[in-house]
């Protein structure tokens, strides 16, 4: 991974740690999203909330296939949750929004966790 992609996705552990410290776990996945949002630019980041991103398959094209919760300087995703346990499929479509994005990496960030560390995954395209 280049150092770009690394300086984010420590930035954004860091951010997301700092808000969970903060305001704990439980709250709807909105707060978390908006204000992880105005965290990371002030930052200095370029970051875009509920992003729609098309899906094409065989000539068919769905304007909107998936809304990424956050995607910084145009190349990697936070995907977030408010759950009480991260399930399979979360990993799973965080993995495909990457392949859709040709982006290489991307986190995701469940603040339904009594500690964040336990609801961080780290997802590589």
């Amino acid at each position: 991974m280049n150092d770009e992609l690394e300086q984010i996705a420590k930035d954004v552990v860091d951010a997301s740690m700092k808000l969970h410290i903060a305001l704990g776990p439980g709250l709807l996945e909105s707060v978390y999203t908006i204000i992880l949002q105005k965290k990371l630019a002030e930052r200095g980041y370029r970051v875009e909330r509920e992003v729609a991103i098309p899906v094409e398959y065989e000539g068919v094209k769905f304007e909107i296939g998936f809304r990424a919760d956050l995607i910084l300087n145009g190349c990697f995703i936070v995907e977030l949750k408010s759950v009480e346990r991260l399930a399979p499929v979360h990993a799973k479509q965080l993995l495909t929004y990457l392949k859709l994005t040709g982006f290489r990496l991307g986190l995701l960030i469940n603040f339904g966790e009594a500690l964040l560390k336990d609801g961080i995954k780290r997802i590589a395209n």
